[in-house]
């Protein structure tokens, strides 16, 4: 196999004419560049330097290297810069994954910390609920996924294999039930789901859905699911106008404004968890690094705004 600094031996062979004149330019002894050719020489089975005395020639194959040694080289110290400018955190791509609530919340907070301490890291967003975001997190489609699960349940819901991903905890936030202004239980301390058993119900995402007909099982009925999207503002408005109720995690509180609703907690106590995931490999990369610590740091900062209520 040619190596880089057999490249470079013969290319200073071939500018300086002799063994000694080639180990000055390098730096080298002139028996370790006699050494480094001999090397080269038995790893690519023919001469490629030619003794005449005190001075050396290339042989034909010797020039064939040399010719090529430049063009070569040139690229490993291209590749060589611009792996250091990445290392550095001069240079990089993050691609992003969010689910909705949190590209409206922590997620823009992230990029412009991101963005104010190294502006060279370039970071991609796109919006994606947990399964789709993890999906794309194993097939190499992004390099950071925040994603949730519902108090109770795993981040995979069996749906993914979690065992070669890099998990961090950024927030625990509270699921409340949303409910038109006017509901007879708007000013109520908090509210059992029994009491709304009658009530027309929104759903969001497969596993919100799922975290609803769960939780509504507890307490003794079957939702009548009247409105399903995964808008959040089409949520609230539905809501507003009297047209159904829904469970509401804090980071869609705080993504909403709508003066027509409120939140109150419920009796039957729900959380959400939200996370960071990545690979344990993408995790040593220093601009993914500097991206799990902008969304933790986000992260934190949204817990402490107050909720909506």
């Amino acid at each position: 196999m040619i190596d880089a600094a057999g490249l470079r031996v013969i290319r200073a062979i071939s500018e300086e004419g002799s063994f000694t004149a080639a180990a000055a330019s390098l730096g080298y002894s002139q028996p370790a560049i006699s050494q480094m050719v001999r090397r080269l020489e038995e790893r690519t089975g023919t001469v490629l330097v030619e003794r005449l005395g005190r001075n050396v020639r290339l042989t034909e194959a010797g020039a064939v290297l040399a010719r090529h040694a430049g063009p070569v080289l040139a690229a490993l110290e291209a590749a060589e810069s611009e792996v250091a400018a990445i290392a550095g955190l001069r240079a990089g791509r993050v691609r992003l994954m969010a689910f909705p609530s949190a590209s409206s919340t922590m997620v823009p907070r992230a990029l412009a910390l991101v963005k104010q301490r190294f502006p060279d890291i370039q970071v991609t967003f796109a919006e994606a609920e947990p399964p789709e975001s993890l999906a794309a997190l194993r097939a190499g489609e992004c390099d950071v996924a925040v994603a949730f699960a519902y108090e109770g349940t795993d981040l995979g819901r069996g749906e993914d294999d979690m065992e070669p991903f890099e998990v961090i905890k950024l927030l625990d936030e509270q699921v409340k039930i949303a409910l038109p202004r006017d509901h007879r239980f708007a000013s109520a301390a908090e509210v059992n789901l029994a009491d709304l058993a009658d009530e027309p119900w929104i759903a969001g995402c497969p596993r919100c859905r799922g975290h609803l007909l769960a939780l509504a099982a507890t307490a003794g009925f079957s939702p009548d699911v009247a409105f399903q999207t995964e808008d959040n503002v089409a949520v609230s408005g539905l809501i507003a106008e009297g047209l159904g109720v829904a469970l509401m995690p804090d980071l869609i509180s705080h993504s909403i404004s709508n003066p027509g609703i409120v939140t109150v907690p419920i009796a039957q106590s729900s959380r959400r968890a939200v996370y960071a995931v990545t690979t344990p490999d993408l995790q040593r990369v220093p601009a993914v690094a500097a991206t799990l610590n902008a969304l933790t740091e986000a992260a934190q900062s949204v817990a402490l705004v107050p909720q909506a209520g």
